[in-house]
């Protein structure tokens, strides 16, 4: 059992993330992990955190279980998009991509799924026929 609020362990592993201190922010969050392993907000931290440290075996597990908890989790498809691209795995990163703005069409992940793949999606002021 954690003896750490949980609430306070994801701000801290957050800030740590956001430090660019992944390795302490594993570390902080492990034991909530240990005691709580499917925390949607721990295993995004850890995923993030994995990421940042190339660990894309172990950050892409993290993303995955969070897809597992919530198939709508449009972060976890854009994250798991993230890890394939880093990984040069072009086609799961367009198909995790294209799951990410379907579910939530934020710029973000669109003009991630842009750059990879112009012809994903349609150009803005006109219909996409497939043959630009």
């Amino acid at each position: 059992m954690t003896t750490a609020n949980p609430v306070e362990i994801l701000r801290r592993a957050d800030q740590l993330v956001a430090a660019r201190r992944p390795a302490e922010a594993l570390d902080t969050l492990a034991p909530l992990l240990s005691d709580e392993p499917d925390t949607r907000s721990a295993l995004e931290l850890a995923g993030r955190a994995y990421f940042a440290r190339a660990q894309l075996d172990r950050a892409e597990r993290s993303f995955s279980r969070l897809v597992e908890l919530d198939p709508t989790d449009a972060y976890a498809r854009f994250a798991l998009g993230r890890v394939a691209e880093r990984r040069s795995q072009m086609t799961e990163a367009v198909s995790h991509y294209r799951v990410a703005v379907a579910l939530d069409p934020r710029p973000e992940y669109t003009d991630r799924l842009r750059s990879i793949a112009p012809a994903a999606l349609p150009h803005e002021g006109g219909t996409h026929t497939g043959r630009e």
